[in-house]
C-alpha cells in the first residue's frame, strides 16, 4: 500500500488549530483590517457652543433700546463680530459699546478697540437703539466670528488617513489652559412695582454751607494738588487716562474747585470720593453741587456722580447722561430714569456747557421717591413718584426697594469713546433741603 508523507513543517492534524502560526497570522491580519475599518468610517459629533447671548429690550410704540451681553464660551479671541438676523421692519439708529450696523435684515456688532479681547468665559456688554414696525422680534441665530453660537449642531469628522501609522510612544501631557477672568454678575431680574406715594415738593431752607444736617459741605478751599483728607482719588473697578485734581484757576465761589479730566473708552474711571459717612443722612438725602463741563452730553451712556446703594448690594446709583440729556442710572440692572425713549429723553434736559449750573436732588430712603433740579427748575423726566409712568419711571420702579446711598463720588466714567472736562464746587449733602 502507498503511504502518504506529511508535508515538512506541518504536523498532521495541526491545520486550522487556534494556536498554529498560520491561525495567528490570519487573526492578526483580521484585527488590522478591522482597525482600519474603524478609522476610515466617518463619524459625527455635536460641537460645543462657542458663545452665549443675553438679549433684553425696552420698547415703546415704534422704538426700542436693546441691551446685549456676549459671553465667549470658546477659545480666547482678540477681536469679535457678533451677527444675527433682525426682524422685518427693524432699524438701528445708534449704539454704544460696539459698532452696530444693519444691512437689510443682517445685523452686525463689531467690538470697540477697548473690548475686543475676550478670554474663555469673559463677557462684553453693548447696546443699541432703533425703530420697529409690525412686531419687535427677539433674535435667535447669533453667530460669533462667523460660527453659530450653538456650535452649528454637528461638526465634521477629520478626513481619514489611508495608511495610518501607529505611534506607540507615550503622548505628552497637555499644558493646562489658564483660567478665565470672571466677569461681574449682574442680576437683570425685575422687581415688583411699588405702591409708594410721592414725596412732597420742599422749598430749600439752606444754601451754601449754612443750615443744619449737612454731613458733606465742601468748596475744596482746604485742598491743593491731588485731593486728600476729606476727599480721596478713587478709580472704582479700573483706571485709565482720567485724572482728579484741585484747580485754582476755575471756581464757582472762592478760589478752588475739583477738576475731573474724564477720559474716553470703557472702564476709564476717575473720581474723587468723600470720606464722610453718607449713610448717616436720613430719612431723605438732599444733595446740591455746582457743575461746569465743556462738552455736551453724548448720545452714549456716561456717568458723572455715583452713590453706593447698600440696599442694592452696594451697586451704584448714578447720575450721568444718555441721548444728550441728563439721566439717573442703576448699575445693578441698568434701569434708567427717564426711560430711553424719544418721549422720555425729551422730558429730561441737557446739561448746559461752559457755565456753572446748580444741580440738586433728593432721594427718599423710606419709599421710591426722587426729585431732580437744574438751577432750581425741576426736571420732569427725572422724577420718581411711586406710580409707574410710561417713558419716565416705569422701568425704574421694577425695583420696589427705596435706595439707601452710603457714599458720594464725583468724576467721570465713559462707556464709549466720549470724554469731558468737568469742575465741581460748593458740594453739600444733608438731611434738610439745600438751596442754590
Amino acid at each position: 500500500m502507498k503511504q502518504f508523507r506529511p508535508v515538512r513543517g506541518v504536523r498532521p492534524g495541526a491545520r486550522g488549530l487556534p494556536g498554529s502560526p498560520a491561525a495567528r497570522l490570519v487573526a492578526a491580519l483580521a484585527a488590522l483590517v478591522a482597525g482600519l475599518v474603524v478609522v476610515l468610517v466617518p463619524g459625527t459629533a455635536s460641537a460645543a457652543p462657542v458663545c452665549k447671548v443675553d438679549y433684553t429690550t425696552n420698547q415703546w410704540p415704534g422704538g426700542y433700546t436693546a441691551s446685549v451681553r456676549l459671553t465667549n464660551l470658546g477659545s480666547a479671541v482678540s477681536s469679535w463680530t457678533l451677527s444675527w438676523t433682525a426682524g422685518s421692519g427693524q432699524q438701528i439708529t445708534n449704539s454704544w459699546g460696539a459698532k452696530v450696523t444693519l444691512s437689510g435684515s443682517a445685523a452686525t456688532a463689531r467690538n470697540e478697540t477697548w473690548n475686543g479681547s475676550l478670554a474663555t468665559g469673559q463677557t462684553a456688554d453693548f447696546g443699541f437703539q432703533g425703530t420697529w414696525s409690525g412686531s419687535l422680534t427677539t433674535p435667535s441665530d447669533w453667530s460669533l466670528n462667523g460660527v453659530p453660537c450653538d456650535g452649528g449642531g454637528v461638526s465634521p469628522s477629520p478626513s481619514p488617513t489611508p495608511s495610518p501609522t501607529v505611534d506607540h510612544s507615550p503622548s505628552p501631557s497637555p499644558t493646562p489652559s489658564p483660567s478665565p477672568t470672571p466677569s461681574p454678575t449682574v442680576d437683570h431680574s425685575p422687581s415688583p412695582s411699588p405702591s409708594a406715594s410721592p414725596s412732597p415738593s420742599v422749598t430749600p431752607t439752606a444754601s451754601g454751607c449754612s443750615g443744619g444736617g449737612l454731613v458733606v459741605c465742601s468748596g475744596f478751599e482746604d485742598q491743593s494738588g491731588t485731593p486728600s483728607g476729606e476727599w480721596q482719588v478713587t478709580t472704582p473697578n479700573c483706571s485709565g487716562s482720567g485724572t482728579a485734581t484741585i484747580d485754582s484757576t476755575t471756581a464757582h465761589s472762592g478760589g478752588k474747585s475739583l477738576r475731573i479730566n474724564g477720559g474716553g473708552n470703557y472702564c476709564n474711571h476717575a473720581f474723587a470720593a468723600t470720606t464722610k459717612d453718607v449713610s448717616a443722612i436720613a430719612p431723605v438725602v438732599y444733595g446740591r453741587m455746582w457743575v461746569r463741563h465743556t462738552t455736551a452730553l453724548p448720545a452714549n451712556h456716561v456717568t458723572m456722580i455715583t452713590m453706593a446703594d447698600s440696599r442694592d448690594g452696594g451697586k451704584d446709583l448714578r447720575i450721568g447722561g444718555q441721548g444728550g440729556a441728563l439721566q439717573w442710572n442703576r448699575e445693578s440692572d441698568d434701569a434708567t430714569l427717564p426711560e430711553q425713549s424719544p418721549t422720555g429723553v425729551a422730558l429730561s434736559s441737557p446739561l448746559p456747557t461752559n457755565r456753572w449750573v446748580c444741580l440738586r436732588f433728593q432721594i427718599d430712603t423710606t419709599k421710591q421717591a426722587m426729585r431732580t433740579y437744574l438751577d432750581d427748575q425741576e426736571v420732569k423726566g427725572l422724577t420718581v413718584d411711586g406710580t409707574p409712568t410710561t417713558d419716565v419711571d416705569a422701568q425704574w420702579l421694577r425695583r420696589s426697594t427705596a435706595p439707601r446711598p452710603t457714599t458720594l463720588r464725583l468724576g467721570w466714567e465713559s462707556y464709549g469713546s466720549d470724554s469731558d472736562v468737568i469742575w465741581y464746587d460748593d458740594v453739600a449733602l444733608g438731611s434738610s433741603p439745600i438751596g442754590c
